[in-house]
């Protein structure tokens, strides 16, 4: 019989990088506190792992994202008080995102929220397993990174 492009392996790999980043954020803003969004989630974890202020711009870059979609989520953590947007010092025509106090305690919730997920998965697969994964997967993403 012949292969048809759905049977090909290569085909395959990015279905299911499809299906499972869908499912996977389902899941995960399920589970967030109410009106987080993954993309919100994402941008505070960023910040508090950072540690410290970022343009709108390098959050883009970092996201892989423009930087108009990073401006939306960014006014969205603003308006509930989770991130400030300030001038930057050193050039008033650029802006900088600062985690605040309230942002971080809702890191932590969101992280608390979504650690029964994360144990689901620790006990579903184990540590072997996702070390075998991984060398592909950073493989894929690097050469995906690298040719845009």
């Amino acid at each position: 019989m012949a292969r048809t492009p759905r049977s090909r392996a290569d085909v395959q790999v990015f279905a299911e990088i499809g299906a499972i980043d869908q499912l996977a954020r389902n899941r995960i803003e399920r589970a967030l506190p109410d009106g987080m969004s993954q993309a919100q989630f994402d941008v505070l974890v960023h910040l508090a792992r950072q540690g410290r202020e970022e343009s709108p711009a390098a959050l883009a870059a970092s996201f892989r994202l423009t930087k108009g979609a990073i401006t939306n989520s960014v006014q969205r953590l603003a308006a509930q008080g989770f991130v400030r947007v300030i001038g930057d010092e050193a050039d008033g025509r650029r802006k900088r995102v600062a985690l605040t106090l309230a942002g971080q305690a809702a890191t932590n919730a969101a992280v608390v929220a979504t650690r029964p997920l994360i144990e689901q998965l620790r006990a579903r697969f184990t540590e072997a397993e996702c070390e075998t994964a991984l060398p592909f997967l950073t493989a894929l993403r690097e050469w995906l990174a690298e040719n845009r």
